[in-house]
């Protein structure tokens, strides 16, 4: 009889515990791998947030846009920025001078700004130019949180694992607005639901 009940609660703790746990992060579809030098990063989309933004992102990595792409500007304490396909692919085209400034052959997109979602450690934001609706193909992975940014930029994501292969990407330099030289790229980015 003890043993009946210790199994009923084992199944009741384990439900509650399943249940506290994000959903989107095992929902295939809207999760993200991104291979780093060090390993995979896996991040949770969120298209209940986004889904303009999301649908343009998953649209990218399936066109392989954003493999080989480059983390061009990297503030050490703050975020990593990446996803220039236009200028930042380091095996095909890759412009120093350029990086930052560019996005994709896809249409800017209107802002999805969220005002229940903050900008803390693990985040992923769309990064955009003074214009609210210029978001395209770059974002950007924080290392810490920012509240500064909330309701102004739009949140896509969060890492839900290797935020410590996060933490590893080459800094840029303080003075040049974390312009990174030599920087650490996006080695291969895929949907999980796709497989390898």
């Amino acid at each position: 009889m003890q043993l009946k009940k210790l199994a009923s609660f084992l199944v009741v703790l384990a439900g509650l515990f399943a249940a506290s746990l994000p959903a989107v992060a095992a929902d295939k579809e809207n999760t993200m791998i991104i291979t780093l030098k060090d390993g995979d990063v896996t991040i949770a989309l969120r298209p209940d947030l986004a889904p303009k933004h999301v649908a343009q992102i998953k649209k990218l990595v399936r066109d392989g846009a954003y493999d080989n792409v480059a983390f061009h500007r990297v503030i050490d304490g703050f975020m990593a920025q990446t996803g220039d396909v236009k200028f930042g692919n380091m095996k095909k085209g890759f412009n120093p001078e350029a990086v930052g400034t560019g996005g994709s052959d896809l249409p800017d997109l209107p802002a999805e700004f969220s005002q229940s979602e903050q900008f803390t450690r693990g985040v992923i934001g769309m990064a955009r130019s003074q214009d609210p609706n210029s978001a395209n193909s770059q974002f950007f992975i924080m290392f810490a949180p920012a509240p500064n940014l909330d309701g102004q930029y739009t949140i896509v994501g969060k890492v839900v694992g290797g935020m410590d292969l996060v933490d590893k990407i080459k800094k840029g330099d303080e003075a040049d607005n974390g312009t990174v030289s030599d920087p650490d790229r996006m080695i291969k980015v895929r949907i999980a639901a796709d497989g390898k």
